[in-house]
């Protein structure tokens, strides 16, 4: 009885993160094909500014394990791409006041499905700072030594409060990052 059960669960753990059954992902996801160059820096840099009027949003990819390399995440807003980020890392940027559909994607050979999405919709208020984290986990045994497709793997994006955000940004590096033409 308990195989039935974990084929179960199995099969809506991937329907929740499936981008083709998950109807909000299209409007906070950029295109599939999309990709970036990305360069991380450890250095420290200053804090940024929150523009007159506008939001501050810092993502921050929390990496719980590495197979081969560092896993790339996507971030998206309404519908297009604002950045990507790789391992231990983050981004910033501004946002106008209102309702705003956020994405975080995941896109591997070694994962089911070849793609993992998260989302997370929020009112953004003007003058406020947002944390995301972007949690990135797995078992890298069953990533890198069965090539099962990564049936354990899994990508989370969440809000966090401004204590854990300022910690998560002070301990990444930042996230350099340029389209693919």
């Amino acid at each position: 009885m308990k195989t039935p059960l974990l084929v179960v669960f199995l099969v809506g753990c991937a329907f929740a993160q499936n981008p083709d059954l998950v109807p909000n992902a299209k409007p906070a996801c950029g295109p599939v094909s999309a990709g970036f160059r990305i360069k991380t820096d450890e250095a420290p840099r200053p804090e940024a500014q929150i523009e007159s009027g506008k939001a501050l949003v810092y993502v921050v990819e929390d990496q719980k394990f590495k197979a081969f390399r560092d896993v790339t995440a996507r971030i998206g807003m309404d519908g297009s791409w604002i950045g990507a980020m790789r391992g231990n890392s983050y981004v910033s940027f501004t946002v106008a006041p209102g309702e705003h559909h956020f994405c975080a994607d995941w896109v591997s050979d070694w994962i089911a499905g070849g793609r993992l999405v998260s989302l997370y919709g929020l009112n953004v208020e003007p003058g406020k700072i947002y944390y995301f984290r972007v949690r990135t986990s797995g078992t890298p045994g069953s990533l890198a030594e069965e090539h099962h497709q990564g049936d354990m793997a899994s990508l989370d994006l969440d809000l966090v409060n401004e204590d854990e955000g300022k910690l998560l940004v002070a301990s990444s590096a930042s996230s350099n990052f340029q389209a693919k033409k």
